[in-house]
This record gives C-alpha cells, structure tokens and sequence, in this order.
C-alpha cells in the first residue's frame, strides 16, 4: 500500500555464515564478517526508521518476517535478475509500476550513512533528474531517480571501481546531482575508522 510519493529501497543480503562480506571474511573470518554485516544492517534500519517515506526491503534469497525490518515499517520482496544491475532495474520498475514520484535505493553497508544523505537526496529530485552518493571505492551507495534510466543498470562490471564512472558517462545527458563520497565496508582496511569495528581489526 503506498502512504509517500517517495520510496525508499534497500538491498540486503540474508544476513548467514559465509554467505555475506566475503571478501571482508577473507581479513576477518566468516563469524567476524557476520557480526560486522549485523552491525551494518541494524545502524541502516536505524537511518531509515527517520526518514518518513515508503520503504522496501529487497531481500537478496527469501523474505523474512519479524527480522530486524519490522514488519509494519517496511514492504518486503525478493530481488530476481542475473547480476546486480538486472536486480535494480526490476526494483526501480516495480516500484514506477506501483506510481511511486521518487524511487531510491541504498546499500545496506555504510556505517557513514546519515538521514541527511538520504534527505539530500529526496530534495535534489525536485530539480534533478538523478542523485547518485558516490562510494570511496569507485561504485555508488545510493541512486535516485524520477522514472526509469534502464542505461544505469546495463553492462557494467559491478563490483569494480569503474561502476560509477560507467554509470555517469552513460547517463551524461541526464542532470544529475553529487551527494558527498562516503566508505563502504568491504574490505578489512575500511573498518578502520570506525571504534564499534575495533575488535574485528587485531
């Protein structure tokens, strides 16, 4: 049911043993890289509990309920496609096809996220046609738009650090607004700014 002209979306990985952060689990461990992904996952719903809009949970296998996304705060679905860019792009059409006005999706790996981002982001679509929040690593934590670009979903290496500059040479005829660069948690050299991960580094 649509309460918000405005929907918020995350992708997220069923948080199991040796199924997330695997090239963090090779610095750190599985166990380690499952805590750390928990931690992730409860500061990001803890950000989207603040934003007042519609929110979607795009669960990476199968759907859960009573998890950490509570039920009554979050519509819930599973992501389909053959790599990460077919996955957004049947997101981003299924949320236009239920009449949304502004569609983004986050990640659900920035301990860095702030609501501010994300408000950012829902006023910059006001007068942008697409807001991207670059990632430290050469990729994105965030993509808004108005109605469907499919050329940000197609043929790129995702996982690479060209995906965001693929991603804007292939959409450079769009107005598009820059929202500041932020650290993802991929690596065991990116928990280092971060007390709450200061185990997991020794």
């Amino acid at each position: 049911m649509r309460n918000s002209a405005t929907l918020l979306m995350t992708f997220t990985r069923n948080p199991e043993l040796g199924k997330v952060k695997t090239r963090l689990a090779k610095g750190i461990g599985e166990k380690a890289a499952l805590e750390v992904y928990i931690k992730l996952l409860e500061h990001t719903e803890n950000v989207l509990q603040k934003i007042n809009t519609d929110k979607c949970i795009w669960y990476s296998v199968s759907v859960r309920q009573n998890d950490i996304w509570p039920d009554d705060s979050y519509q819930k679905k599973a992501q389909f496609g053959n790599d990460l860019g077919e996955r957004m792009q049947h997101a981003f059409e299924d949320a236009f096809q239920h009449n949304y006005e502004k569609v983004i999706i986050i990640g659900s790996d920035l301990y860095d996220l702030q609501p501010k981002h994300i408000e950012e982001a829902i006023a910059a679509l006001d007068t942008n046609d697409i807001v991207i929040g670059p990632a430290q690593d050469g990729g994105y934590y965030l993509l808004g738009m108005k109605k469907l670009h499919k050329k940000a979903f197609l043929q790129k290496k995702w996982g690479t650090e060209t995906v965001l500059a693929d991603t804007l040479k292939d959409l450079d005829n769009q107005n598009i607004h820059l929202l500041e660069t932020l650290n993802d948690i991929d690596y065991v050299e990116d928990l280092l700014p971060y007390e709450i991960f200061k185990k997991y580094r020794s």
